[in-house]
């Protein structure tokens, strides 16, 4: 319903920052004064999934907006969703909420329950990249299959024991950099 808003908007004023629109008044008789989020651009959809255990480590301080900043260049995040286990403290299921992010909490194995997520945004046709961030290489099947489906692939992951067929077998890898919340990205050519 908002795109359908946003495209009729007659007088829009920047705000300072640039990021947000204030919308002055919006054709059809309606009046209104309301803020929205300003799309940076209209790029590709990205479904970001991330594997909660094996990324939000305590030792690797990484933070969900160096993953959300380091995807910038991309995309646009459509689906953001960070799998954890039921040993999750509240207080980072609450983080993860406040992010933005669905938490998708699972009393099991969190890798089956990303991997079943990422199936369902394989087959979306709404979603144009699958944005992976975890060390993990059980997760190579996910990837080729998502580059057979002609989805482009994202692997985000830390060092050490960042699995070396991840990263070969998606279109970009970007490598984290622990404590320091730094990105490094590398595009694999294929």
């Amino acid at each position: 319903m908002i795109d359908a808003l946003v495209c009729t908007i007659s007088t829009v004023t920047v705000m300072p920052g640039g990021r947000w629109e204030k919308i002055i008044s919006i054709p059809d008789g309606i009046r209104s004064i309301g803020m929205i989020k300003k799309r940076a651009k209209r790029g590709k959809r990205i479904a970001l999934l991330i594997d909660g255990p094996n990324i939000l480590r305590k030792e690797f301080g990484i933070k969900l907006e160096d993953i959300v900043e380091a995807l910038e260049n991309i995309g646009d995040i459509r689906v953001a969703k960070v799998v954890l286990n039921q040993y999750a403290p509240q207080g980072l299921i609450e983080a993860v909420s406040n992010q933005g992010f669905e938490a998708v909490i699972v009393s099991g194995e969190t890798g089956v329950k990303l991997a079943v997520e990422a199936m369902r945004e394989i087959y979306n046709p709404n979603i144009d990249v699958i944005a992976l961030a975890t060390r993990n290489a059980e997760f190579l099947p996910v990837i080729l299959k998502a580059k057979e489906k002609g989805k482009e692939t994202v692997v985000i992951g830390v060092e050490p024991g960042f699995s070396a067929a991840l990263k070969h077998a998606a279109d970009y890898t970007i490598v984290l950099e622990p404590k320091k919340g730094g990105t490094k990205n590398e595009g694999n050519a294929h």
